[in-house]
């Protein structure tokens, strides 16, 4: 099967799975968006909903953020990976929003890289989900998702992103994103995966890649080599998390 028809099957079963996918970070705004995106590297969108709550109570937009101290940032934020940079790349970005943005989360991918703390993933969250322009963001669980599928070689997210891209419709990019995530949370984990019980990957992962990512879970550990391009699950060059 090719990847066009993969992919148009595809969206069609997660069409009917998830007609209307909520985004998973709780947000009001554009700011707050972009703050939770950027507290969910290498932390759980579950922890970050427990933490943003009370941080936000105290800073819900950039003025109010910028005039708060790293270390009470810090104090709500704590349980996530990473915090203390994280707490004082918040600070600077809400500064810096409030100095050269107005308060204002600027609305182009370039300008929104150039934030603190902000890579293309988490710009392309923003882009698509707060303002609506259509982008395919690729984290590690969607980079995972598209090898498994065939829609990608899984070498690199900079490669998932455009081959994703490809593959499907400019104004479906959004809503696939999000389905794609819910898809993977529900039906397709990433340890312990039971293929011929997946709604796609039961017929999308090719016999090669099932024994891959067989070989990968019963490889030791301590003798695993580092993670290549195109290794199940490796994000390649690009870390996907930014």
């Amino acid at each position: 099967m090719k990847r066009a028809e993969k992919a148009e099957r595809i969206q069609a079963l997660l069409d009917d799975l998830y007609p209307e996918p909520p985004v998973p970070l709780e947000h009001e705004s554009p700011f707050q968006l972009l703050i939770a995106v950027l507290l969910s590297a290498q932390t759980t969108d579950v922890r970050v909903n427990l933490v943003t709550p009370g941080l936000f109570a105290r800073g819900p937009d950039a003025r109010a953020m910028a005039k708060l101290s790293v270390a009470e940032i810090l104090g709500h934020i704590k349980t996530c990976g990473l915090a203390p940079t994280k707490a004082r790349n918040v600070r600077a970005l809400a500064q810096l929003l409030e100095r050269d943005h107005g308060g204002q989360v600027p609305r182009s991918l370039a300008e929104l890289e150039r934030l603190p703390g902000v890579g293309h993933k988490t710009a392309s969250v923003v882009v698509s989900q707060a303002f609506g322009e259509p982008a395919f963001p690729v984290d590690t669980h969607i980079h995972r998702l598209a090898a498994r599928w065939g829609l990608s070689d899984g070498s690199n997210v900079v490669r998932t992103e455009r081959d994703l891209k490809r593959v499907f419709p400019r104004e479906r990019w959004n809503d696939l994103h999000l389905s794609i995530i819910w898809f993977g949370r529900d039906h397709c984990p990433a340890l312990r995966h039971d293929f011929d019980a997946c709604p796609i990957c039961s017929w999308a992962a090719s016999k090669a890649y099932r024994a891959r990512e067989a070989r990968a879970r019963r490889a030791p550990r301590s003798a695993k080599a580092p993670s290549s391009p195109g290794s199940p699950g490796s994000p390649g060059q690009q870390r996907a998390g930014a």
